[in-house]
């Protein structure tokens, strides 16, 4: 996905909600800070996004702009309207999301995750791909090892699962491949 896809979608998903702010919380919210992103960090031509006042709107979003929808067939990609309940997100990433509003958003608001707060987001998700995802946000230099340590303290899960991805971090920014949190 590319900036000017998720400008799209922020600005169809606007109009589809009759809502003005839409926040975006998956892998594409990259794109708010980094709008030429890697190659690597842009594999997913899905972005998730909900209306910031009215989050349940978000099955409007599927409707309409969704995956198997005719906007996807006719654009590429699509939306994943879904909850603020998806992520879980260190305390405080609120006020740290990044807005996009210009004339490609018909200057509707998408505000986007700030990078450590996704990247902690992913961690705790723990998939393989978001594990992947995390490491070349510290390769680029896009994440900072502390600052994506600290975030991991706020995240609102058990003290030693946050260790656990902490230490995890600390792995993949020496360079080493690390294993999945909790693996051994």
């Amino acid at each position: 996905m590319r900036r000017s896809e998720l400008e799209h979608l922020i600005r169809a998903a606007a109009a589809i909600t009759d809502q003005h702010e839409i926040v975006v919380i998956g892998s594409q919210s990259i794109l708010g800070t980094v709008p030429d992103a890697p190659a690597a960090l842009l594999q997913s031509m899905e972005a998730d996004l909900y209306p910031l006042h009215r989050p349940d709107l978000a099955d409007l979003i599927d409707g309409a702009i969704g995956e198997l929808s005719p906007f996807e067939d006719r654009f590429g990609y699509y939306a994943q309207g879904v909850g603020p309940e998806t992520a879980i997100l260190p305390a405080g990433w609120e006020t740290r999301l990044v807005k996009i509003q210009n004339a490609n958003t018909d200057l509707k608001i998408g505000y986007c995750l700030e990078p450590h707060d996704l990247a902690a987001a992913k961690l705790v998700a723990g998939r393989d791909k978001d594990r992947n995802f995390v490491q070349t946000l510290l390769q680029h230099g896009i994440v900072l090892t502390l600052t994506l340590i600290q975030r991991l303290g706020a995240l609102p899960i058990a003290p030693e699962r946050q260790m656990l991805l902490q230490r995890w971090v600390e792995r993949a920014a020496t360079g080493a491949q690390p294993k999945a949190p909790g693996s051994g």
